[in-house]
């Protein structure tokens, strides 16, 4: 019988899942406790029976809002977690020239940078989306970066028929992607068939919620009265705007997402 098209997805990220535990390591995860890097934790302890094969990191800026914190104590404790928190440098140490939300965004990859250095990471895993942003749908599955964590989009290996045949830079390391393909509609479907928990602020109070969950300090809600999964489903299918909306550093600048996106950022 044909596959549903959530099954198709969910197949095809255990599948990445597994070739990048087999061929690349050492690994970490990404995890900001968001809709789409719980869903993608969700289908790793599938892949690996329960555990996870790799520390999952959060890169912490102290900003996270109240309610994420909370639900990373919860899932770390029930799901017995192999969790680390991985500091961020001060924003007084990062690029004055950056428009303000910008400079406070790249905290996280110097963060990042900092922790793949001292932890001789060869791999990371993240839950991006091609339909988030227009430079991620050029992405690759596995993709290159250079000891700076920067990306070039014009030397990415072809990935064809699914063969994947990750080269780590020398001094660099390999972003794994296992989500590019699907949609926002279709995490929040997956979310709802499997009964994954997620942080309540995606639901709407008082007429706005979160669409996308980042530091307090550059990340705000939009309206909505979606109240639940099925609301929010039914709400993506009528609305244009982007997902990432309300996270202030897109917008800052006509540049400021691909400035993040050359100096190492997600």
């Amino acid at each position: 019988m044909e596959q549903d098209h959530l099954t198709q997805l969910e197949n095809q990220t255990l599948y990445i899942l597994r070739e990048a535990v087999a061929q690349v390591g050492p690994l970490c995860m990404l995890w900001s406790m968001g809709k789409d890097s719980t869903a993608l934790l969700w289908m790793v302890r599938k892949a690996f029976f329960g555990r996870v094969p790799f520390p999952l990191a959060l890169l912490d800026t102290g900003q996270e809002l109240a309610e994420v914190y909370e639900f990373r104590d919860r899932l770390v404790r029930d799901w017995n977690l192999p969790y680390i928190t991985v500091p961020c440098p001060p924003e007084s140490e990062m690029d004055a020239s950056l428009p303000p939300a910008t400079r406070a965004a790249q905290r996280k990859s110097v963060g990042l940078k900092n922790f793949i250095a001292q932890e001789q990471l060869r791999g990371v895993i993240v839950g991006i989306r091609r339909d988030e942003q227009a430079l991620r749908a050029k992405e690759r599955v596995f993709s290159p970066r250079d000891s700076f964590g920067a990306w070039d989009v014009r030397e990415q290996p072809p990935e064809l028929w699914e063969c994947y045949r990750p080269v780590v830079p020398d001094g660099g390391h390999v972003r794994i992607h296992p989500l590019l393909n699907w949609t926002e509609a279709d995490i929040w479907r997956y979310t709802q068939r499997e009964n994954i928990p997620f942080v309540p602020l995606y639901l709407a109070r008082d007429g706005m919620r979160y669409r996308s969950l980042g530091e307090k300090n550059i990340t705000h809600p939009v309206r909505s009265d979606a109240a639940s999964i099925d609301d929010i489903i039914r709400e993506l299918d009528q609305i244009r705007t982007s997902e990432r909306a309300g996270r202030s550093m897109d917008s800052e600048t006509e540049n400021s997402f691909e400035l993040l996106r050359t100096r190492g950022y997600m």
